[in-house]
């Protein structure tokens, strides 16, 4: 899969309030999918499901069977690809611009 479409992906997945909330559940420690199904009581096992598919398939999820359960990992390396390629070019950018308007206010 190139670069552009893995970004894509994971743009798609943070995009929606409820793949983020999923990711915040996520952020401590792996869940089950019955522990997140319960953590969201107004989405249905189905809609959960279909979330964790567009969190697996931008590679922030990754799930593991144990027997009769499925863990939900966190993978934020994607996430920090994503700050790496986009995020913090523009915010150096934007501290430079910052650094200049200070120095021109202060002469």
């Amino acid at each position: 899969m190139s670069s552009r479409s893995r970004d894509d992906n994971v743009f798609k997945a943070l995009a929606h309030l409820r793949r983020r909330e999923l990711l915040d559940r996520l952020k401590d420690a792996p869940l089950t999918t019955g522990m997140l199904c319960e953590a969201f009581p107004d989405m249905d096992r189905c809609t959960v499901m279909l979330h964790l598919k567009v969190l697996e398939e931008a590679e922030l999820v990754v799930a593991k069977r144990e027997g009769r359960e499925r863990w939900n990992h966190l993978n934020a390396l994607p996430i920090k690809q994503i700050h790496d390629r986009w995020i913090s070019q523009y915010a150096g950018h934007a501290l430079s611009i910052i650094g200049r308007l200070k120095s021109d206010l202060e002469h």
